[in-house]
């Protein structure tokens, strides 16, 4: 067994980071990838918070790092057994791995935005969620969004810290991800009127709170604190919200012309199945469970199995990043015998 091939499962952010930095210590990193591209959900964003850099740029620098990278796209794994030393692993391609070790970097999946019936998403014409909106940035397509809306609303929080919907946690990046976009489409139309419906504003990174004063003093987006507790559809297809303005203690009416829903982030469906082929952990959320959530958190409870970004838990991009650095240096260190 050659204990320098490094199993990667996912090819977004942290998969792709991580094969970098393996293959710079001399190992021999290999991504299997579920979807038939690399750089996971960023890969389908438009712009990143709070620089407002391109996510496309990213993910091509990022790409272009990983030339001697074995890399499986369309591809997922059948099976994973520990042997004495490191693991034989094998993917539905029909290939064959004998590993050193394995690094669960399977991300998430978003939250499904049908299953709040009340907010009319499937159901009503223009809504939408945080997702669709990118692939319009992106793309210009989507039938659901109007030519010149002059009303555009964001609710926040949906599917997370939501025990109704079985999702208590936060989604750490949904009040930034609607500030840029509110931001994003103010530059777009300019006399639209933009408003926020949230629960409490959870901005904690680097230039977070700058860039959630300037969404206000620059662009002129309406913040309420309320949750929405009603949404229907006029005769002229406009969408009606009712919250009630917890700051203000009024009932707060809205005619939007777009709605816009964030959709949380949950883990990936196949999070169990992978965890049980090395008998991993599972947390309470659902996520792979760290060794502790301090001091080894890139460390599974099984020796040899390595965690980076969003399959713990949900993250940034930044910190999808230093995880992914830092599992890579925890990697090498176990296999030279420090770990």
């Amino acid at each position: 067994m050659d204990s320098r091939i490094i199993l990667i499962i996912g090819g977004g952010v942290a998969g792709m980071e991580a094969a970098r930095q393996l293959f710079l210590l001399g190992y021999q990193p290999v991504i299997v990838e579920k979807s038939d591209h690399l750089g996971g959900h960023v890969a389908g964003w438009h712009k990143l918070f709070p620089d407002m850099m391109s996510a496309s740029s990213l993910i091509e620098t990022m790409a272009g790092g990983l030339d001697g990278v074995t890399v499986y796209l369309k591809t997922t794994v059948a099976t994973m057994n520990r042997l004495t030393s490191g693991f034989s692993v094998v993917l539905s391609n029909g290939t064959t791995l004998l590993c050193g070790a394995i690094l669960m970097a399977s991300g998430f999946r978003l939250f499904d935005a049908s299953r709040k019936e009340e907010y009319g998403y499937g159901v009503y014409d223009h809504v939408i969620t945080n997702s669709d909106l990118e692939h319009w940035f992106n793309t210009g397509e989507d039938d659901r969004i109007p030519e010149n809306p002059s009303h555009i609303a964001f609710v926040h929080c949906v599917g997370s810290r939501d025990l109704k919907a079985g999702n208590p946690q936060c989604s750490k990046v949904c009040c930034m991800t609607a500030i840029k976009q509110a931001i994003e489409m103010k530059e777009k139309f300019p006399g639209s009127e933009v408003w926020c419906f949230y629960m409490d504003l959870r901005l904690f990174g680097k230039k977070y709170e700058d860039f959630y004063i300037n969404a206000q003093r620059d662009h002129g987006v309406h913040f309420v604190r309320g949750r929405v507790s009603e949404v229907s559809e006029d005769i002229d297809g406009k969408v009606i919200l009712k919250a009630e303005d917890t700051l203000a203690g009024h009932q707060v009416k809205l005619k939007a012309d777009l709605l816009v829903l964030m959709a949380g982030m949950l883990c990936n469906e196949e999070t169990p199945v992978l965890a049980s082929m090395v008998r991993a952990d599972v947390d309470s959320d659902g996520f792979m469970r760290s060794r502790d959530n301090i001091y080894r958190i890139n460390e599974s409870s099984r020796p040899g199995v390595f965690f980076a970004g969003a399959c713990t838990g949900t993250k940034t991009v930044p910190e999808t990043v230093a995880e992914a650095r830092a599992a890579a240096l925890d990697i090498h260190n176990y296999l030279v015998g420090n770990g």
